[in-house]
C-alpha cells in the first residue's frame, strides 16, 4: 500500500540497505498522493475465521483503475490447511478516502472465489459500517464489532 501512495518501492529499497547500499531517499522526499485500504482475503469463515482448505473450483480476480490483486491462488488450487489462510492481498487506491472505499465495494463485489469459505463477506459489511466510514477507528474495533453480533 506504501508504494501505491509514495511511488516507492520499500522492498527494493531494504534489499539496497541489506546489500550495504545507503538509503537513496531521504523522509522529506517521501510524498503521499492519495489513499489505500488494503484487504486481506483469508481462506475461513468470515465469521468465527475457522480455517476453510480446500479446492479453490472457481477464481476471477477483479481489476480495473486503481486495483491491485497480489496472489498465488487461482482455480483448481488446494489450500492446505496446514499454513496460513492467507489467498491474497486486495488493494484499492484512489485520490481520496472515499474513492478507494467505493473501488474495493466493486472490487469485493467482482471478485469469486468458490469451492472454499472466505472472508469476503466480512469485509463486505465492513466497508458499509459506519463507525469505520467516519474513521479514526482503533485496533479493537472489529473484535467489538463482532461482539455486539454475538449479543444481538
Amino acid at each position: 500500500m506504501t508504494e501505491l501512495i509514495t511511488g516507492i518501492d520499500i522492498v527494493q529499497q531494504q534489499i539496497r540497505v541489506a546489500a550495504g547500499h545507503k538509503l537513496a531517499l531521504r523522509q522529506r522526499d517521501v510524498v503521499k498522493r492519495g489513499h489505500a485500504i488494503e484487504c486481506r482475503i483469508n481462506a475461513e469463515d468470515p465469521f468465527t475465521f475457522v480455517p476453510s482448505p480446500g479446492r479453490i473450483t472457481s477464481w476471477h480476480p477483479p481489476g480495473g483503475p486503481g486495483i491491485r490483486v497480489d496472489s498465488h491462488a487461482y482455480a483448481n488450487y488446494f489450500v492446505p490447511p496446514y499454513y496460513d489462510s492467507l489467498l491474497g492481498k486486495l488493494i484499492a487506491y484512489g485520490d481520496t478516502r472515499e474513492q478507494a472505499i467505493a473501488r474495493m465495494r466493486i472490487a469485493l463485489s467482482e471478485m469469486i472465489v468458490e469451492g472454499i469459505k472466505t472472508n469476503i463477506p466480512l469485509h463486505q459489511e465492513l466497508l458499509l459500517d459506519e463507525k469505520f466510514l467516519r474513521g479514526g477507528t482503533s485496533i479493537h474495533y472489529l473484535e467489538e464489532k463482532l461482539a455486539k453480533r454475538k449479543v444481538a
